[in-house]
């Protein structure tokens, strides 16, 4: 019970990080639906939420969506998504985590050490930050922060970037959840219909509480606790993997 009530909490947290930064929920939630799961199951559960979160989030923030951003990154994420589905089948959880965890820590820093330098907004960025994205949301469920980076180093205005992850978000989580009910539907996790309940519940009560949040965080605190959540995603990724490969 103990631990149902810290997943509950933590998918209420997630879900209101996703609502006032544009992304968040996976990093928050996943370490707790990880631990109650499973890496394999657990991860799948993230996609779940993060999916049916960043879909309720549209209605509210459709006006500041780039569309056109959109497009191109969810085309380019679904060449990453492809080939992750089929690798979590073929080499361990816990390399592909670590890899993906110390790449996003040095790609972070890198970013931040040069914050003078900006990036031109061009599609091949674009492109490589979708792909890595996609990649990553199916392999590890943490597709934010290399859309994240792109947004840092291509000073992509905030309200923006937040508004535009939401069917960013619900698109490959999605199309994760359809690659790996194609590749691998053993992984799906088989919770009672109550849990199923209380975790729509929980996602449900923290986009009200993010969305009350959000409308007292200015822009500059929002872009900080980003990339806050970029570095706890890129170090949990990595303790799941060490934790798992010892495990």
């Amino acid at each position: 019970m103990l631990t149902t009530g810290l997943v509950l909490g933590a998918v209420v947290m997630g879900a209101g990080m996703q609502r006032i930064t544009g992304m968040g929920f996976a990093l928050v939630a996943a370490p707790f639906l990880v631990l109650l799961l499973g890496p394999v199951e657990g991860v799948v559960l993230v996609n779940v939420c993060g999916a049916v979160t960043a879909g309720a989030i549209i209605f509210r923030v459709v006006r500041d969506i780039d569309w056109k951003r959109y497009l191109l990154l969810s085309a380019s994420a679904l060449l990453g998504i492809i080939p992750a589905a089929f690798l979590i089948r073929l080499i361990p959880a816990a390399v592909l985590e670590i890899s993906i965890g110390v790449i996003l820590a040095a790609g972070l820093t890198v970013l931040l050490v040069l914050k003078s330098a900006t990036l031109p907004a061009r599609r091949r960025y674009l492109f490589t930050a979708g792909g890595l994205s996609g990649f990553m949301n199916t392999a590890a469920g943490v597709g934010g922060p290399a859309v994240s980076m792109y947004s840092i180093a291509t000073r992509w205005q905030h309200k923006s970037f937040a508004a535009t992850m939401q069917p960013y978000f619900f698109t490959i989580g999605a199309l994760s959840l359809i690659s790996k009910g194609i590749t691998a539907p053993e992984t799906f996790p088989v919770m009672p219909w109550g849990m199923w309940a209380a975790v729509a519940v929980a996602c449900l009560a923290g986009l009200v509480l993010g969305d009350v949040a959000s409308k007292f965080v200015p822009a500059r605190a929002a872009q900080i606790l980003l990339i806050i959540l970029a570095y706890l995603g890129a170090a949990a990724t990595i303790i799941r993997g060490v934790l798992s490969a010892v495990g």
